[in-house]
């Protein structure tokens, strides 16, 4: 039963990276094209809210793994109720392992597959969220050091 677990888990991990990269790459596109030199002297606060966005997408790119992990469960026939599943699903994939609701025996093995999934695919997006705040930072003291007179550099 073991195989048979990872026969059913490593695909949907796969898909889940997909989804992932999918999501990180629009968020890093979105954000520069929502960063152009032109913007880049508004200041810090210009780049909010494409921050704001990709944030909040990475969020909708988490829960949507979330749900395929539920949507498998649920397929299984794990739980009989989608919210239980969801739930179970989020608790998993945020490492968080209350143990309130548990699989089956033979199913058990797919909820650390899950967190481990979950793990890396947070990862992906706090390091997505950190590459747009260095570009962040980095466009603004470059923005500052040339508005600067040169008597003053």
């Amino acid at each position: 039963m073991t195989f048979a677990n990872f026969l059913i888990g490593v695909p949907l991990m796969l898909l889940c990276m997909i989804v992932q990269v999918g999501v990180a790459f629009w968020c890093v596109r979105h954000y520069v094209r929502r960063s152009t030199p032109a913007r880049s002297g508004e200041g810090f606060l210009a780049g909010m809210w494409p921050l704001l966005v990709a944030t909040l997408t990475m969020m909708v790119g988490s829960l949507v793994q979330i749900m395929l992990w539920g949507g498998l469960f649920l397929w299984l026939s794990e739980f009989k109720e989608p919210y239980d599943a969801i739930y179970h699903s989020a608790v998993n994939f945020s490492s968080l392992g209350y143990g309130d609701i548990v699989m089956s025996r033979e199913r058990r093995l797919l909820g650390p597959l899950e967190a481990v999934n979950g793990v890396l695919m947070l990862g992906m997006s706090a390091a997505t969220l950190m590459a747009i705040v260095q570009h962040m930072i980095t466009s603004l003291h470059d923005t500052r050091s040339t508005a600067q007179p040169a008597d003053r550099r």
